[in-house]
């Protein structure tokens, strides 16, 4: 069977059981790896990641970390492969916090695939207030639901593995716009948000979809792109919500065919006929 050409994909030879039979066969597996993020040759931080969109997760980690403000200030990404992993080595412009970094501001610890917060040495760094996001539009719920179907449809990573998280972005109307694939529903996240800015899209004509839980980091990292409105499949933590709460924005949980939870502003999501 010819190698997959799915970024982030690989094939193993697998011991397959079913009723007592098993066979050997090639199986896709996602890829994770350490991903080394160097900001002007000065090391900040090494994630488990999904080797795919690498640039896109380079400039929504940056966004999303505070290392620049605005994607002009990203000047240059190379993607370095290691034995050991790959490097995203990132040149940011005078003035971008990432351009000051010195021995005593790097993260002390590799971030894991499960890890929004490993490295991080204070409170202040974990729990960061995200700024209060703009009005937004005011989503159906039936544009929901067509998001839910469309995203299924869109994970072609997870089609293969069933061992990654994805993150979406959909327009008002539902249609999926972008998707993005990753071990770490964060790093999906950080490269939609990375992809949403390389494309200039304004995060506020639609809405985000994860395919994870909505715990804090995510609603930071929601907020602080300027989403107003994010559902998640699964369910927020206490945490979550109360960010949402009080940065404005529309945190929805349990975002599955024919219901959902809101925890936060309800007020965007409206009645809708459902799609047929």
């Amino acid at each position: 069977m010819p190698a997959p050409e799915t970024a982030g994909v690989v094939r193993r030879v697998v011991e397959r059981w079913h009723d007592g039979q098993h066979d050997r066969v090639d199986d896709c597996i996602a890829e994770e790896i350490p991903v080394a993020l160097l900001y002007n040759e000065i090391p900040f931080a090494v994630m488990m990641a999904t080797p795919a969109d690498l640039e896109d997760f380079a400039l929504g980690f940056s966004l999303s970390e505070g290392m620049i403000t605005k994607p002009d200030e990203l000047e240059l990404v190379e993607v370095r492969p290691r034995l050991e992993g790959i490097e995203l080595a990132m040149r940011v412009s005078e003035g971008a916090k990432g351009r000051s970094l010195g021995s005593d501001q790097q993260r002390l610890l590799p971030g894991r695939s499960g890890c929004g917060l490993c490295g991080a040495r204070t409170l202040e760094e974990v729990v960061r207030q995200p700024p209060t996001v703009p009005v937004g539009p005011k989503i159906e719920e039936s544009a929901l639901e067509r998001a839910l179907g469309g995203l299924r449809e869109r994970q072609s990573i997870n089609a293969l593995t069933g061992a990654v998280h994805a993150a979406a972005w959909a327009s008002t109307d539902g249609a999926i716009v972008l998707v993005r694939e990753d071990v770490g529903r964060h790093n999906a996240l950080d490269k939609l948000i990375g992809a949403l800015r390389r494309a200039g899209i304004d995060a506020t004509t639609g809405f985000g979809l994860v395919t994870s839980r909505a715990s804090y980091e995510m609603v930071t990292k929601a907020a602080s792109a300027g989403f107003t409105l994010l559902a998640a499949i699964s369910a927020p933590t206490a945490l979550a919500i109360q960010l949402a709460q009080s940065s404005g924005l529309t945190l929805v949980g349990f975002a599955r065919p024919g219901q959902h939870v809101v925890y936060s502003h309800p007020q965007r999501l409206v009645a809708g006929a459902a799609p047929t």
